[in-house]
């Protein structure tokens, strides 16, 4: 049974989703994660440490025009906003590859959210366990603006038969 895209809004009981329930369509948006300029800089001292991530006045004279996000930092509130309430896949987001761009800098006024749509679902012929999903994520900040464009490939587990016996 699929449901209907409006029953995968942030919540914080979120029903677990296995391939079955899945239609391309179907859309999910999580909660949402306030930046700011010390996550930022925190997160590029240890990680990206360049001069557009450190320092809002080094960042001036660069590209961003201003302390910009690293694109890592985003991914990395991305994925944990996938996590804990944007996707209830279950067993798990694994990743299988995918692509990932940024169109706009993160910047530490942001709040972040992310829309994912499935934009195909392959069950699997040799592991009937599971499938391949592809889902289009765009994280936006509080204005809509898209800061990160990632179209991902998931591994998805099918539904459990009753008695526990794999699908």
């Amino acid at each position: 049974m699929t449901q209907s895209p409006a029953t995968h809004a942030s919540t914080t009981t979120k029903p677990t989703i296995y391939l079955d329930d899945l239609a391309v369509g179907d859309q999910f948006t999580s909660g949402e994660h306030a930046m700011d300029e010390a996550q930022i800089t925190a997160f590029a001292a240890q990680f990206d440490p360049q001069p557009f991530h450190l320092d809002d006045a080094a960042a001036r004279d660069t590209l961003f025009g201003g302390l910009a996000a690293s694109g890592w930092h985003t991914a990395a509130v991305t994925m944990r906003l996938q996590v804990t309430s944007g996707l209830p896949i279950a067993g798990g987001i694994i990743g299988a590859g995918g692509e990932l761009t940024w169109p706009r800098p993160t910047r530490a006024t942001d709040v972040l959210h992310v829309v994912s749509e499935v934009v195909q679902i392959q069950p699997s012929k040799s592991k009937p366990d599971r499938g391949m999903v592809t889902v289009r994520s765009e994280t936006r900040n509080q204005h809509g603006d898209v800061l990160q464009l990632t179209t991902v490939r998931i591994v998805v587990p099918r539904r459990p038969l009753a008695g526990g016996a794999g699908a």
